[in-house]
């Protein structure tokens, strides 16, 4: 299946505009009934002129076990196709800031959620010693379903999963296609769910076979001169969530060059496929990816920290824009965010997923990546995986020009096109509400 690479369009998106302090005063603000039901935040969560216009922020009650916070356009009629988009971290619902007005002028309406540890969702117990059930990939499955179902729909028209929310993604289209008809991953490639060992039953071995792949990477990386970690290890620590808290540089500096370094701003991105899932071959990756071992992620991204011309010269993400996150986790901590990571190497919960074992995404699929992003082939192998066997229907994989790991912030307005060409495509129907 052949790569597109796209150019990027000329930018249509708003120039947003808001001090920290209209931040703050627009958090101190009440929040107000609405009476299409949930919670409107619009006049609390943010200020007048921190959203695009049309773009309102609700709280959803009752969403398996959570309150959940959405932004969420073209809510006006009630017959609009659904459009859930899923974001990854250290993200947002508000970095589809860009997307979702666009979505909602092609007549979608158009839905982000903060998901399960992020932003202003609330039902989730934090801390690093709470259980990580709740936070497993098919609890955050249901997380979705419930909301679409709280919405008033049977099922999306469009589904998106960005970075951790491709995953989430993932799931939905392979648990329930029904509900989830097409799916659009970004980012990180779904390699297809972990497999049941096959025709064992003459085999001598123990059928209790511990997997210590993560192990013998974790040291055959830290064999090396010098020694290195993958930033998978270091973000499921219990030192991580602090780090990044309450990094020596403070929270906006580290946000900053963390979203800089990963970006097709840094010139540094020249991504290319790794061989194997072996030490040496990982060690090409960014300092970002696969980390100095002792080094905190604070200390990895500093040195890469954008000088004050080219913070004023990022229109994709400016200074009140960045200030939206530094709020939102500048309240919450990293760790409800981080327990994904967590969960993707809990022997337990790796095994609850083979349920689907052999299953594949047999939905219309598409793969969109930014071309300065190392994330489409940070896991060796996915990708292929991905287009050869884990997904029957995959339309292409397009990677986007300008754009490195944050797609939806970088090139919203090429994002957008491709996900209605896809839809349109695929012969996407308006599946209304009811």
């Amino acid at each position: 299946m052949p790569v597109s690479r796209h150019k990027p369009s000329v930018s249509r998106r708003s120039v947003l505009a808001m001090g920290a302090a209209g931040l703050v005063a627009a958090l101190l603000r009440p929040v107000r009934a609405n009476p299409m039901g949930g919670t409107d935040l619009a006049a609390s969560t943010y200020d007048e002129g921190t959203l695009p216009k049309g773009v309102r922020s609700r709280m959803i009650h009752g969403v398996n076990g959570l309150d959940v916070h959405i932004l969420e356009a073209g809510y006006q009629s009630p017959d609009r196709p659904l459009a859930l988009l899923l974001h990854g971290f250290p993200d947002l619902a508000y970095g589809w800031r860009h997307v979702i007005p666009i979505l909602a002028d092609a007549g979608y309406h158009v839905v982000a959620p903060d998901q399960r540890g992020f932003g202003r969702t609330t039902g989730w117990v934090n801390g690093y010693d709470t259980p990580l059930e709740p936070f497993s990939l098919l609890n955050m499955t249901r997380d979705a379903l419930g909301l679409i179902s709280a919405l008033g729909y049977r099922r999306t028209t469009m589904l998106v999963g960005h970075d951790l929310g491709s995953p989430v993604a993932a799931y939905c289209a392979l648990a329930r296609p029904d509900v989830f008809p097409s799916v659009v991953l970004m980012s990180a490639p779904f390699p297809g769910p972990p497999a049941l060992p096959f025709n064992t039953a003459q085999s001598e071995a123990s059928s209790v076979q511990p997997n210590t792949d993560n192990q013998k990477l974790a040291a055959a990386l830290a064999a090396l001169n010098p020694p290195r970690e993958y930033y998978q290890q270091y973000l499921s620590t219990r030192e991580a969530n602090d780090d990044m808290w309450h990094p020596p540089q403070g929270l906006h500096a580290f946000l900053r060059a963390f979203f800089y370094v990963k970006s097709a701003d840094w010139p540094g991105n020249e991504p290319y496929p790794l061989k194997a899932r072996t030490a040496m071959e990982l060690a090409q990756l960014p300092t970002y990816y696969v980390m100095d071992l002792g080094k905190t992620m604070p200390q990895t991204v500093a040195p890469f920290q954008p000088s004050a011309a080219e913070i004023l010269a990022c229109k994709w993400l400016t200074e009140p824009e960045l200030g939206v996150y530094t709020e939102e986790f500048g309240r919450t901590g990293f760790q409800g965010a981080l327990q994904a990571y967590r969960v993707l190497s809990d022997p337990g919960l790796n095994a609850e997923l083979r349920l689907f074992s052999g299953k594949t995404i047999d939905v219309p699929s598409l793969f969109i990546g930014g071309k300065s992003d190392w994330g489409t082939y940070s896991a060796p192998g996915a990708l292929d995986l991905m287009r050869t066997k884990a997904a029957t229907r995959m339309s292409g994989i397009e990677l986007i020009d300008g754009a490195g790991h944050w797609i939806q912030q970088e090139q919203p307005d090429r994002l957008s096109t491709l996900l209605l060409a896809f839809i349109k495509k695929i012969g996407g129907v308006d599946h209304t509400s009811g």
